[in-house]
């Protein structure tokens, strides 16, 4: 299993690209499934989670090519609608296939999902809204089947913001008949990619970034080419590390309007931030300021940049509060932070971090995605070495994070 080995103290500089978005990228690969044509999509990352989505699809009968970061689906062999435990077992979005299915197919059965140890994360609202529009849905055995002749459109109200949620019912809706109405739908830039994808494919969508979508469903979607927007959750993490290093970089492909809250919270501790409509430079000073924060839905403050706060926090000059409102099991880094040298005290969903004057290399494990991103962070400033073990979650979401940092000028390498 591999590992990654970082030696602290070295202020990043330089420039990097930031590749395109993992949580827009997976949606639109389901997205595909809603045509007989071709859809290509440009700006695809190369990640463990986009190349497990792909074997999903092809098992389906969906042809895939890939060039680059270009791939292109073609679902006019679609013909058999399941997603099997051993592939869907290590990720979450693995659920999306559900709406697509159930729309193009009138069945499905996918096995219920995987991912990061984070928390409860039900799928009880994606069954919740396809029951609304007809659907026959059941968990048996660990799947959830779907079974329909046509699916109706009708008013859906999820009782929670759920991004997974939303984008399942959004695309289902795309072929179902008449309008549907989708409220306290999830805001996220993503969920906006998705529509203005399935709009190229001729969907009828309004609505999308506010908390009520609107589609019109039609009797098929046509092909398409769309580019996946920037990875708004990797550009965040590399300001962090910049940030907390003392650093002065420049982030190209990538934009900072997805970032508001996150942009707000790094000028607060004490960084220097300028944007075009697709660069952003961060320069730092020799040492943050703390931030408190709290997590929410967008556009809010993201629960994937948490961790990555609460490394910058704990080596800033003073105390910061964060609270995790989204998942109940997300401070699992905090005892890893810890290890560091951190000084971390954790009381249910609130977190105390007040600043030390360094941290220390150690040996730590990550336990999630972004967890792993926050322990890449402590370990840039950390004196000494820091290996960090099971970094496959890391390779799900970042892509090529070694070489980008190196090429900021950080020690780090792969231990295999």
């Amino acid at each position: 299993m591999d590992k990654l080995l970082i030696e602290g103290g070295v202020a990043l500089s330089g420039e990097v690209a930031i590749s395109g978005a993992k949580n827009a990228a997976l949606p639109l690969l389901c997205a595909a499934l809603l045509s007989r044509e071709p859809l290509t999509l440009t700006n695809v990352p190369d990640l463990n989670d986009i190349g497990t989505m792909l074997r999903l699809l092809q098992q389906m009968g969906v042809k895939t090519t890939r060039e680059g970061n270009v791939v292109t689906l073609d679902a006019s062999g679609l013909d058999n609608p399941v997603a099997p435990y051993e592939m869907v077992k290590t990720m979450r979005a693995s659920i999306l296939v559900l709406g697509p299915l159930v729309a193009r197919c009138g069945e499905a059965k996918v096995s219920l999902p995987g991912g990061c140890a984070i928390g409860a994360r039900p799928v009880d609202q994606h069954i919740k809204g396809l029951t609304a529009m007809g659907a026959q849905m059941s968990v048996e055995h660990g799947y959830v089947l779907a079974r329909v002749p046509k699916l109706k459109g009708a008013r859906l109200f999820t009782d929670m913001v759920t991004v997974t949620g939303t984008e399942n019912l959004m695309m289902a809706a795309c072929l179902a008949e008449g309008d549907t109405v989708i409220e306290n739908a999830a805001r996220e830039p993503e969920v906006v990619d998705l529509a203005n994808c399935l709009v190229a494919m001729g969907a009828q969508i309004s609505g999308a970034g506010t908390d009520v979508i609107r589609i019109r469903g039609v009797e098929k979607l046509h092909g398409a080419t769309h580019r996946i927007m920037p990875d708004r959750i990797e550009t965040g993490t590399y300001l962090c590390a910049a940030a907390v290093t003392g650093g002065d970089i420049r982030l190209t492909g990538t934009s900072a309007s997805y970032l508001d809250a996150v942009i707000d919270k790094l000028m607060d501790a004490g960084c220097d931030i300028e944007s075009s409509r697709d660069s952003i430079r961060i320069k730092a000073p020799a040492r943050l300021n703390a931030v408190s924060l709290r997590t929410a839905p967008y556009p809010a403050f993201p629960t994937d940049m948490q961790a990555q706060f609460m490394a910058i926090n704990a080596v800033a000059s003073g105390t910061a509060i964060i609270r995790e409102t989204i998942f109940e099991n997300r401070f699992m880094h905090a005892v890893e932070l810890i290890r560091l040298g951190a000084d971390i005290r954790i009381d249910g969903n609130t977190a105390v971090i007040q600043g030390v004057d360094k941290l220390e290399g150690a040996t730590v494990m990550a336990t999630d995605l972004r967890a792993s991103a926050g322990l890449v962070i402590a370990g840039l400033v950390a004196r000494g070495e820091t290996l960090i073990d099971r970094i496959y979650h890391l390779d799900r979401g970042y892509e090529q994070l070694e070489h980008k940092l190196s090429g900021l000028g950080a020690k780090v390498r792969r231990v295999k």
